[in-house]
């Protein structure tokens, strides 16, 4: 029994420190849909995480595609995403985006959200076709996902439940083995 006290401790605590728990915990969702902005055609997806730590939760995909469909975009095409609190004094925070994997039609950025509540965005977009600009409105919340250490207080009662299930086990195992039997009672 002592060994399999050992086992359960020693999977629970592998499951604990792994990294999956962590997971993103749902996808990005778009703000701004094929919105027209100057000479561009331009989509916001965002995960408006907010953290206490000072990270940078707030993710932000802008997708910029050319307002004319035989035109490509430029790779020196730039988009900046600048974030502001709506409701509650705070700086401005900017970033400029990335293209994902390559790919200048599809650009990354990240930016601190340091409380809940709505958040401006704007998105300025620079390249040789022009500028154009795209506002939208979002709300930062935390991620609501419980901490680390409830997922034991969650596990609990299925272990304690399995362990008195595979103890019956063994016991009714143990008592067939010697001869007992329920005729015998």
């Amino acid at each position: 029994m002592k060994a399999s006290r050992l086992a359960i401790a020693f999977v629970m605590a592998i499951v604990a420190s792994s990294p999956t728990l962590g997971a993103h915990n749902g996808p990005p969702f778009p703000i701004v849909s094929d919105r027209p902005a100057g000479p561009y055609v331009v989509s916001i997806w965002t995960d408006p995480d907010t953290t206490d730590d000072g990270s940078a939760g707030g993710q932000f995909w802008v997708r910029v595609h050319p307002a004319g469909q035989a035109v490509r975009l430029p790779p020196d095409t730039r988009a900046l995403l600048t974030i502001a609190p709506v409701r509650r004094d705070g700086p401005a925070r900017s970033a400029s985006a990335a293209p994902v994997r390559g790919d200048m039609t599809n650009q990354f950025a990240a930016v601190v959200m340091d409380h809940e509540g709505p958040f401006t965005v704007r998105v300025d977009i620079d390249g040789p076709l022009g500028a154009g600009t795209v506002t939208a409105t979002v709300d930062a919340t935390y991620d609501l996902r419980p901490p680390r250490s409830l997922f034991f207080l969650y596990l609990l009662p299925f272990v304690l439940v399995g362990l008195l299930w595979g103890s019956l086990l063994i016991r009714r195992r143990s008592g067939v083995a010697s001869g007992f039997s329920r005729k015998d009672a």
